[in-house]
């Protein structure tokens, strides 16, 4: 037996809500067949969003949502897609499948989304091939509500009032897709672009969040940091955070495993590599703490999760790609990881949302089904906009020789209510665990869980949708003020103290 002790009296920081973000892109059928059917599909929805996919994603508390990309953002001109749908300006997505783009979905689609959903938008915006003009001119179209060119604009198109977009990207990957940028040639870049996205409405300032590093590359954000400290950008509201990208990538960028055909030691060196996120997020805080001691900027990890093979058959441009319980595994150990890191971390969006690599939900017509993934994120939710509790977890590896693992993941919070959320992973693919959960000046008088547990290659289909689900936790108990719980192999779960 496993102890977890957690100390409900070190209470350390929020677990902002927008940890639990998501990602869209102009990308295979993330927009257009997964989000977006339009007004006169047959596949019932609102204001050509699907109603299913909503409704799914509504029950997770999707708290934020970025868009219009990754690299398809910096090829996006948003004039092309606003104003009569029959007019609207096609374009030839050479990032992804080298498709049709007939910019149906554009900034008053996307917006109504985030309604449906009620949850926070964030915008990247274009630096790759765009303008400071035509930035500027975005933000003024979505946010001004006084007496202006764009805001006229916005209300001939059929929305007199402003938008409240919060959080503004000023690029996406510009040491890569976005424009192959040097370091300091970018955040020489940011500094333009972030003085002329003017806050049209104080009460309801932009987050501004520069882009940062992929991986490991700490020279990027040494020269990004060192470069807006001098002038005082770090307090000055020109930026707010920083994005990292990571992916988890078994074998190599060029040759990609299965995301359904893989041995227990594949499963093994996806969840090590999974967890060199931690080491990653340590990495570039330290750099930030010598700029920004006072943790006034957030590192916001805007692209994570698996990237797999695509289903055989399909548009390698468009990353479809299946979700089993070693996703699901991946999503838990990292979300425990973002949650005790919130101190830094703000924000996490996992790449992405529908139909495109680790995505919650996969359609087909009018079908829909939630993934593995989808269910640690539904246990998850309790976490959202609560406090991190310390806590330590007695551990032991797993794995063969070279992809050992911690066997156990944890984080624990505090809610307004006064209860106290665990979760926890057990990644052993054959060990079960019990854990002795001992909280320290809080005597437990009850307790609830669920868990989500199975195979590691089992998976939803359209023809078994709920195969793979999460369950009420019927090996848990509350004895003496403390908790005792059997964590199966390959297992998720939530717990609620009371």
């Amino acid at each position: 037996m496993k102890r977890l002790v957690i100390n409900t009296l070190n209470r350390k920081s929020i677990i902002r809500k927008e940890i639990y973000g998501h990602f869209s892109e102009h990308l295979g059928r993330c927009i257009y067949e997964g989000v977006y059917v339009g007004e006169n599909s047959g596949i019932p929805n609102e204001n050509g969003m699907r109603r299913d996919v909503v409704d799914a994603l509504r029950e997770i508390r999707i708290p934020v949502l970025r868009w219009p990309g990754g690299c398809f953002a910096d090829e996006y001109h948003w004039k092309d897609g606003i104003g009569p749908k029959d007019s609207r300006k096609k374009m030839i997505n050479t990032n992804w499948g080298g498709v049709v783009e007939d910019n149906s979905f554009g900034t008053h689609e996307y917006m109504e989304l985030c309604r449906q959903l009620g949850c926070e938008s964030y915008i990247n915006a274009n630096v790759g091939s765009g303008t400071v003009q035509e930035m500027s001119e975005w933000v003024e179209y979505m946010t001004s509500s006084g007496k202006s060119p764009m805001s006229s604009l916005r209300a001939e198109n059929g929305h007199p009032d402003p938008w409240h977009p919060r959080f503004l990207g000023v690029g996406n990957e510009n040491w890569g897709c976005g424009g192959n940028m040097k370091p300091d040639f970018y955040a020489n870049e940011f500094r333009r672009y972030s003085t002329f996205a003017r806050n049209y409405d104080p009460s309801h300032p932009l987050f501004r969040i520069a882009c940062g590093p992929n991986g490991g590359d700490s020279e990027w954000m040494e020269t990004l940091l060192r470069t807006l400290a001098p002038i005082g950008n770090l307090s000055s509201g020109l930026v707010n955070g920083i994005s990292m990208h990571y992916y988890t990538i078994p074998g190599s960028w060029e040759h990609k495993q299965s995301a359904t055909d893989f041995t227990v030691a594949d499963y093994y060196e996806t969840l090590r590599k999974a967890y060199d996120i931690e080491g990653l997020i340590r990495l570039h805080s330290a750099i930030m703490d010598r700029y920004d001691p006072q943790k006034s900027l957030g590192l916001i990890v805007d692209e994570w999760g698996t990237w797999f093979a695509v289903e055989p058959g399909t548009n390698p441009g468009f990353l479809y790609q299946q979700n089993t319980m070693r996703d699901a595994m991946v999503a838990g150990i990292s979300l425990n990881i973002f949650n005790k890191h919130s101190d830094r971390v703000v924000m996490a969006n996992l790449a992405q949302l529908v139909n495109v690599l680790q995505s919650v939900i996969l359609t087909d017509g009018d079908r829909m089904l939630r993934t593995p993934t989808w269910h640690v994120f539904d246990l998850y939710k309790e976490h959202q906009d609560c406090t991190l509790l310390d806590s330590y977890m007695e551990n032991e590896e797993a794995g063969p020789e070279g992809m050992r693992i911690p066997m156990l993941s944890e984080s624990c919070s505090l809610s307004p209510d006064g209860s106290v959320n665990v979760t926890l992973v057990n990644a052993s693919a054959e060990k079960e665990e019990e854990v002795r959960i001992l909280p320290v000046e809080f005597r437990v008088s009850g307790v609830e869980g669920r868990i989500l547990t199975d195979s590691l290659s089992a998976k939803n289909t359209f023809d078994a949708p709920d195969a793979v689900h999460s369950e009420t936790l019927a090996d848990v108990s509350a004895e003496d003020g403390s908790v005792t719980v059997k964590l199966p192999p390959c297992s998720v779960v939530n717990l609620k103290l009371h």
